[in-house]
C-alpha cells in the first residue's frame, strides 16, 4: 500500500531541495509536522526525530539522498515502518514534486490502513503548503 501526491511548483528544483534540507524548518511548510531534527548532516544514515502535529515523536533515518533530486526518510516504531519518499524534477517554469509514502513491518497491516486514511487527507494539504512556502516572495 502506498499513497502518492504530485504538484507543480513555480521554482527550480534547487529551491525545493534547499527547503527539504532545512529539516529543522519542516514545520514551516508541513502542517502535519510539529518538529523535526537530524543529528548530523542531511545525508544517508543521518538519524533524528520527527514529531507529528498530533502524536508523539518517532525516530527517523535518512535512507536515500540525491542532492537536488530526492530523499527518503524512514520513521519507525517497533514492527512498523513508514517510508516518506520525496522527489523533484525540472519542468518548464518550475518543478514537479512527488511525495510518496508506504509502510513495511510486521504490523503494517494493523497500522497501515489508519495511517493511510490520514495521509490521503493530509498529503494534498502538505503539498499545497510546500507550494505556497516555496513560491512566497
Amino acid at each position: 500500500m502506498s499513497i502518492e501526491e504530485r504538484i507543480q511548483i513555480a521554482v527550480p528544483p534547487g529551491v525545493i531541495d534547499r527547503i527539504w534540507s532545512e529539516v529543522d524548518r519542516w514545520h514551516l511548510w508541513d502542517p502535519d509536522t510539529k518538529r523535526a531534527r537530524l543529528n548530523g548532516p542531511f545525508a544517508v544514515g543521518a538519524r533524528g526525530q520527527i514529531v507529528p502535529s498530533k502524536g508523539i515523536g518517532v525516530p527517523m533515518l535518512v535512507t536515500e539522498r540525491s542532492a537536488g533530486r530526492s530523499f527518503t526518510v524512514e520513521a519507525y516504531i517497533p514492527f512498523f515502518r513508514m517510508h516518506f519518499e520525496h522527489r523533484v524534477a525540472p519542468l518548464a517554469g518550475g518543478s514537479e514534486v512527488t511525495h510518496r509514502v508506504w509502510f513495511t513491518g510486521a504490523l503494517a497491516w494493523v497500522f497501515g490502513p489508519g495511517v493511510a486514511k490520514q495521509l490521503r487527507v493530509g498529503l494534498p494539504r502538505t503539498m499545497q503548503s510546500l507550494k505556497a512556502y516555496a513560491e512566497r516572495p
